[in-house]
């Protein structure tokens, strides 16, 4: 019986830039600065012991019984009440201390941001599902795409249109769509379309603008295979994200394989992590499966 493996499992990982430093970790939590503020947060796969021995912070979020996103900010230092500014090379946006535990974008994709920069050209069709924010929106637009932004949540998306404004970006070939990322995604395979280069950052759990339940394990194959009508022999990425939730990048892997695979190309999958500046070591932030030609 002839076996087809993936390779060797890949670890992207985020390096400290300017408005952004993971600082320490350990024990359970994590001290990043973001621009000129530091916080705390909650990290799981910190299980080793912090190189400092204090952490000064301008607030710590508190986790609450629900693991999957419970609990609130503790600020030790007034904030200014729309957030404050931050980039990424020529992305601008503004970060704030959502209830969600983050402060409105992931700074592990920065990675993802330049690879994805590399395989497209001048003029290049791309999707960013679950787009949230806009920052990897942006990224792409910055490197000459033509970009789909799809999200349920009105709000994140009218926080992307401001993040286009401040980066300069608000005339570029940008569709802000608040719509169901799944439903979306099927109609537009109805409709003929297809594109360069689609993204996916699915969260565990969700609902559409009009109620729609989404749970990962039971809606990701079927929009694995709604993204693949898609694409074409043409086409040049397809990037998948996984957070918060226990299953394996092997696991997403062979499904982002045994989906493209009459495509040919490549399926690669691993972890997603950021280096801390203190020793170097590398936290584990999530898992990801990446197709590409």
């Amino acid at each position: 019986m002839t076996q087809t493996q993936l390779p060797p499992m890949l670890t992207m990982v985020t390096e400290g830039w300017g408005d952004y430093a993971l600082l320490d970790c350990g024990h359970g939590r994590k001290l990043e600065r973001y621009g000129d503020r530091r916080f705390i947060r909650p990290e799981p796969q910190a299980m080793w012991a912090p190189a400092l021995d204090t952490w000064d912070a301008d607030g710590e979020f508190l986790p609450g019984a629900d693991e999957d996103g419970g609990g609130r900010w503790q600020l030790h230092s007034r904030l200014p009440e729309n957030g404050w500014p931050l980039k990424w090379r020529e992305v601008s946006f503004q970060a704030n201390c959502t209830p969600f535990r983050h402060l409105g974008f992931f700074p592990d994709m920065a990675p993802v941001w330049d690879w994805m920069r590399g395989q497209i050209g001048e003029g290049s069709e791309v999707m960013n599902l679950f787009g949230y924010t806009g920052v990897g929106s942006l990224a792409l637009a910055g490197a000459g795409a033509k970009v789909t932004h799809v999200d349920a949540s009105k709000k994140s998306v009218e926080a992307a249109k401001r993040n286009a404004v401040m980066s300069n970006m608000a005339d570029k070939p940008i569709r802000w769509m608040i719509d169901d990322a799944a439903k979306f995604t099927a109609r537009e395979g109805r409709r003929g379309r297809r594109y360069d280069g689609i993204i996916l950052d699915p969260p565990k759990y969700g609902r559409g603008p009009n109620g729609e339940i989404w749970r990962l394990e039971e809606g990701l194959p079927s929009l694995l295979q709604d993204c693949r009508v898609l694409l074409d022999e043409n086409s040049k990425f397809l990037f998948l994200t996984v957070y918060a939730i226990r299953m394996s990048a092997l696991a997403i892997g062979e499904l982002m394989r045994q989906t493209m695979q009459d495509l040919g190309g490549t399926v690669e999958c691993g972890e997603l992590a950021v280096r801390e500046e203190s020793r170097g070591l590398m936290l584990p932030t999530a898992i990801f499966a990446r197709w590409s030609r």
